[in-house]
């Protein structure tokens, strides 16, 4: 009997043992369940809204595949949409990622005035809009907090100065513009004519259209000009190589000779465009770089953690013409 009492005792302690050591194991696991599903919810992911102004030529599809890549490597969720050149699209597109709630708004202004609507929507929203590329009409540090690019008006001014060299301070030249309307092909515009006028006063630009920065568009208007003008043309001046290319095919179809008839200068730095200048058809182009996306990153990352950034922060661009198109042509895209 009395080892019967001691065996039952014994039992009794070693049930409530385990049970204790089953009730601890049990509260530890819950409470680490509990802590990591609490961290999840406190760290809430960044979604970041991408509008396009266009993806229809080399430079728009490189600084698309910029910024998406790198929101990738970063870890960051996107909203991208793509306006296909259309303003009023533009400004709808934003307006659905306002609606999305997403944290940040990248945005390529298809034109300088149109996009008031979706800066608005935006700033009421308290979402940061970051201009990429073209700038829109607004106050910085209220409708957006900065505006990463290129100096555009510099631009000009730097095609301008290898033409007037390669020219000699003479000539006609017509001018194949951007965008209407945009503020890169007004700045691009600015740059050229006024350094022209102060510096070689005897260079006229005899004409002036709109090529909307699309090849097809550039070799359209090209070839009315040539129509128009012809033997009185000596150059070209294309906002972007995508219209300089354009005018190639409509100066070779027109039985002239690119870069020994008619002189041309460019801007982007495109691959084909370096090729044209390794093969003598075209003389410069000078570089807009459309690789944001590091720099686009490197914003969002210091307004996360409530750091300042630069109202603008400007991209220092190269130049290429027949002294280091062979050097870099490889590298473009």
């Amino acid at each position: 009997m009395k080892r019967y009492r001691i065996l039952t005792a014994f039992l009794s302690i070693l049930v409530l043992f385990l049970a204790a050591c089953s009730s601890g194991s049990t509260t530890t696991s819950s409470n680490a369940g509990t802590g990591t599903s609490s961290e999840k919810k406190s760290s809430k992911e960044i979604v970041v809204g991408w509008s396009q102004m266009e993806n229809n030529n080399p430079w728009r599809i490189a600084e698309t595949k910029s910024i998406r890549d790198e929101a990738k490597k970063r870890g960051i969720k996107m909203v991208y949409s793509d306006a296909q050149g259309d303003t009023a699209k533009q400004v709808s597109d934003v307006e659905d990622m306002v609606a999305q709630k997403v944290d940040y708004i990248v945005l390529a202004p298809r034109e300088f005035e149109g996009l008031a609507p979706a800066l608005a929507a935006a700033k009421k929203a308290g979402i940061p809009v970051i201009l990429v590329d073209r700038k829109a009409k607004g106050t910085v540090g209220e409708d957006y907090v900065t505006f990463l690019g290129s100096n555009f008006i510099q631009q000009g001014e730097r095609a301008a100065d290898w033409l007037m060299q390669a020219m000699g301070n003479k000539g006609n030249v017509v001018e194949l513009t951007g965008t209407s309307g945009s503020s890169v092909a007004m700045d691009r515009q600015k740059g050229f004519t006024d350094r022209l006028k102060a510096k070689a006063p005897d260079m006229k630009i005899i004409a002036s259209q709109t090529g909307d920065f699309a090849r097809a568009n550039g070799q359209k208007v090209m070839e009315n000009l040539l129509q128009s003008y012809g033997d009185k043309i000596n150059a070209v001046y294309a906002h972007n190589d995508e219209m300089a290319i354009g005018a190639i095919n409509a100066i070779k179809a027109a039985g002239k000779v690119p870069g020994k008839d008619i002189t041309i200068v460019s801007v982007d730095g495109t691959k084909d465009a370096l090729k044209a200048i390794i093969n003598s058809e075209m003389g410069a182009t000078v570089e807009s770089s459309p690789f944001f996306g590091p720099r686009v990153f490197d914003v969002i990352e210091k307004l996360q953690k409530k750091e300042s950034v630069p109202t603008e922060i400007i991209i220092e661009d190269r130049f290429f013409d027949k002294n280091n198109a062979k050097e870099f042509v490889d590298q473009a895209y």
